[in-house]
């Protein structure tokens, strides 16, 4: 037999008010998690989102660029897998968006070798320009250029000089393998190279399940000649070491896991210091 529960109209209504801000406070808290990212990535955010965010949350964003050359026995991609990765881990850290990668730059002297991709010097230039251009006039104020290929070099620190000149924002563009030159002889303890000791390190720790060190032997690498001594195209090795006799791949994942930690501590912090450096010089705020 079941015992009819009796509730007094004071009690009632007691309930009632108790509820009403609640369910009034629900609206504001959803509309307010629609405020926080869904994702840092621009590919994932919808136009509506992204509006939400920049310029009023968030005014710097990351923007990966590489180039598709082959890498000893790690993958083609290398040069653009290790800059994405590092924006995926820092970019809350320093409170930016992530732009698509750009995936493709100039690697003439490797283009012989099968799967390389190598385009115009005046091609890159245009591309890079357009892209930061754009980035700009989104609301970005702090374009943050995380590269992976040094043969970019060049041509695109010309283009990032153009653009923040023209467009006022700022421009840090960051090559990490020499960023993090001491961590390398802090880990290794020896000088790294060109899918040598530092890039496969930082790639094993990206995709292990893409490095292939049954494909290896130390014949494969080559040391990188003095600066004017001779100059090979194409290149007879693709891991080039920058000193003879050292940076050889390791292959050893906790040397990979300590050396991605690293670096990507350092890159954060020198965004992080730039950025805090331009806000105080009142630099284009």
């Amino acid at each position: 037999m079941r015992k009819r529960l009796h509730i007094s109209p004071a009690v009632l209504i007691a309930a009632l008010l108790a509820s009403g801000p609640a369910s009034a406070q629900a609206p504001q808290a959803a509309g307010g998690a629609a405020k926080v990212p869904t994702s840092r990535e621009m590919n994932l955010l919808c136009w509506q989102e992204f509006s939400e965010l920049v310029p009023q949350k968030i005014r710097t964003v990351l923007v990966p660029t590489g180039s598709l050359e082959p890498h000893g026995v790690i993958p083609n991609g290398t040069d653009n897998l290790a800059p994405e990765a590092m924006a995926r881990d820092i970019s809350a850290r320093v409170d930016a968006l992530i732009a698509p990668t750009l995936n493709y730059g100039m690697t003439d002297s490797m283009k012989a070798f099968p799967g390389a991709v190598s385009i115009s010097a005046e091609a890159y230039g245009m591309v890079v320009d357009d892209i930061l251009r754009n980035l700009a006039g989104n609301g970005f104020k702090n374009i943050i250029v995380l590269n992976g290929h040094g043969g970019n070099t060049a041509v695109r620190n010309a283009a990032a000089t153009r653009v923040a000149n023209r467009e006022r924002v700022r421009v840090l563009v960051v090559n990490w393998w020499t960023l993090a030159d001491d961590i390398t002889k802090s880990v290794f303890k020896q000088n790294g190279g060109h899918a040598g000791n530092n890039e496969t390190a930082y790639v094993q720790a990206v995709v292990p399940g893409h490095v292939h060190p049954e494909r290896y032997n130390a014949d494969m690498a080559s040391p990188n000649p003095p600066a004017g001594a001779y100059y090979a195209v194409p290149v007879t090795s693709t891991i080039g070491l920058y000193e003879k006799g050292q940076g050889y791949p390791t292959f050893d994942p906790a040397q990979a896991r300590e050396y991605f930690r690293k670096v990507n501590d350092r890159v954060a912090e020198l965004i992080l210091d730039t950025i805090a450096k331009w806000d105080r010089a009142g630099i284009y705020k």
